[in-house]
C-alpha cells in the first residue's frame, strides 16, 4: 500500500522529485550539500535544525549505537533514515538519490531505527512535581487543576500486514491501523508511548495495560492525568460522560449553566493539548499516516522512535519551527460568561455509573474517592466562577 498522494507533501512515497536527484550524484554530496547549506534545507529535509542533527550524530556515536563504515558515515546514515520518515519514501525512491543499494538503505534504515529505541527510554521521561506553567498562569485553571501532569489519549496509525493477520487490524472504521496510547505533558513532550495493540482493540484494553504492564505508565503521588476515553480512576480525570464534552457540542455563544458544564469545558481546553502534540509528531514524520511497507514490528518501532525524535527535538530546541506552528496555546477565546442569573445557583454535578473493565486494579472504594476528586474540582471552579462574576 503506497502512497500516490504526492499533492500532499514535496516528497512523498516512490519517488524523489527530479530538481532533489539533480542535486547530488550520489548521497555524500546530497547530504554535504544539505548540512554545507541554510540551517532551513536541514530542516525540510531531515526534520530538524543541524546542530540538533549533529548533536544526534555524536550521541549515537558516543554511545556506540552506531558507527562509520567504509563507505557511509553516520551523518549519512542517520540523513537516509530521517528521509525515509520525514517525508514518508520508500526504499527505491532513496536509492535514486542516494545511490545505494536497496539492501545497503534498508539496512542502515533499521541500524538507525535500532540505535534510536536504545535511546528511547532516556527521552521518555515521567512528570515533574512542578505545577505546569500553563496551569499556573491561567486562572481558568489554577489552582483547580494543580496536581494535573499532563494528558492521555489514543492515536491510530495506518499498518500494514498480511491478509490473514488483517482482521485484528481492523478499526471501528475498518481501516488497517494500530491503536497507540501516549501520554502528553503540557509543553508538547511525550512522557510515555504504548504502541503495537491491533486496531480492534478497545480503549479500555488498551488503557489496562498501559496501566498494569511491568514497564507501566506512572502517575506520580498524589497527581494526575486528564483523559477522556478512559474511565475516572485514580491518576486519571476523565469529564462528565452525561454531559456535552467538546467545544463543538456547544453553540457557540452557549454560557455554562452548571459545574459539570465548566467542569467539562475547561478539561476539553487543557486536554487538547493531545490533539497539538500528535499533530506536531505527524507533521515532522508523514510516515505516521501511511501504512510503512515494513514487518509489523518495524512499524511498531517507528511509533516509539518518532515519538523519542520529536522529544529531543523539543529538548534541545524548544522553539523548533514544527512545534511553533502546534504550539498555539490554550488561550484562544471561551466565552464563559453567564446570562442573567436569579437567585442562588449551586453547583450541578451528574451522577454517573461506572462500568469498568474487570481487569483494573482499582476497587469500588479507590473508584468513589476519584470521583469525588472530581466533585471536588468542579465544585470549586464553579463557586469560584461565580464568585468572580460581575
Amino acid at each position: 500500500m503506497e502512497s500516490s498522494d504526492d499533492d500532499e507533501s514535496e516528497v512523498c512515497g516512490n519517488h524523489v522529485p527530479k530538481e532533489l536527484s539533480r542535486l547530488a550524484s550520489n548521497g555524500v554530496k546530497f547530504v554535504d550539500g544539505v548540512l554545507n547549506g541554510e540551517n532551513e534545507q536541514c530542516l525540510k529535509n531531515f526534520r530538524m535544525d543541524k546542530h540538533i542533527f549533529y548533536k544526534l550524530c555524536d550521541t549515537l556515536q558516543a554511545k556506540g549505537l552506531l558507527h562509520h563504515t567504509n563507505r557511509i558515515k553516520i551523518e549519512e546514515q542517520l540523513a537516509i533514515f530521517l528521509f525515509i520518515v520525514g517525508h514518508n519514501l520508500r526504499t527505491r525512491a532513496v536509492q535514486e538519490l542516494f545511490r545505494y543499494s536497496g539492501e545497503t538503505i534498508s539496512r542502515h534504515f533499521n541500524n538507525v531505527l535500532n540505535a534510536i529505541m536504545s535511546i528511547s527510554l532516556d527521552l521518555f521521561q515521567p512528570p515533574g512535581s512542578d505545577v505546569p506553567s500553563e496551569i499556573s498562569e491561567d486562572p481558568r485553571f489554577y489552582p483547580y487543576f494543580k496536581d494535573c501532569v499532563g494528558a492521555v489519549d489514543g492515536i491510530y496509525t495506518p499498518v500494514m500486514v498480511g491478509v490473514d493477520e488483517q482482521g485484528p487490524f481492523r478499526n471501528k472504521n475498518g481501516l488497517l491501523s494500530q491503536h497507540t496510547l501516549a501520554a502528553c505533558s503540557f509543553d508538547l513532550r511525550f512522557h510515555y508511548v504504548l504502541a503495537g495493540w491491533e486496531g480492534s482493540a478497545t480503549d479500555s484494553q488498551v488503557f489496562n495495560s498501559a496501566i498494569t504492564r511491568r514497564n507501566k505508565l506512572q502517575v506520580p503521588e498524589g497527581k494526575y492525568y486528564l483523559v477522556n476515553k478512559y474511565p475516572n480512576v485514580p491518576g486519571f480525570i476523565a469529564p462528565y460522560s452525561t454531559t456535552p464534552y467538546h467545544s463543538k457540542e456547544f453553540p457557540s455563544d452557549y454560557h455554562p449553566q452548571n459545574a459539570s458544564e465548566l467542569f467539562n469545558q475547561r478539561h476539553s481546553l487543557l486536554r487538547s493539548v493531545t490533539d497539538r502534540t500528535f499533530g506536531v509528531l505527524k507533521a515532522r514524520f508523514p510516515i505516521l499516516m501511511y501504512a510503512p511497507p515494513y514487518p509489523l514490528q518495524t512499524q511498531v518501532k517507528l511509533v516509539v522512535a518518532t515519538c523519542a525524535l520529536h522529544n529531543y527535538i523539543r529538548r534541545e530546541k524548544p522553539d523548533d519551527w514544527f512545534f511553533k506552528m502546534y504550539e498555539q496555546d490554550i488561550s484562544y477565546p471561551m466565552d464563559e460568561s453567564l446570562p442573567r442569573l436569579e437567585g442562588e445557583v449551586q453547583p450541578k454535578l451528574d451522577v454517573e455509573t461506572h462500568t469498568l473493565s474487570v481487569d483494573l486494579a482499582f476497587d469500588a472504594k479507590e473508584v468513589e474517592l476519584a470521583s469525588q476528586l472530581r466533585d471536588s474540582i468542579a465544585t470549586e471552579m464553579w463557586n469560584g466562577f461565580i464568585h468572580d462574576l460581575p
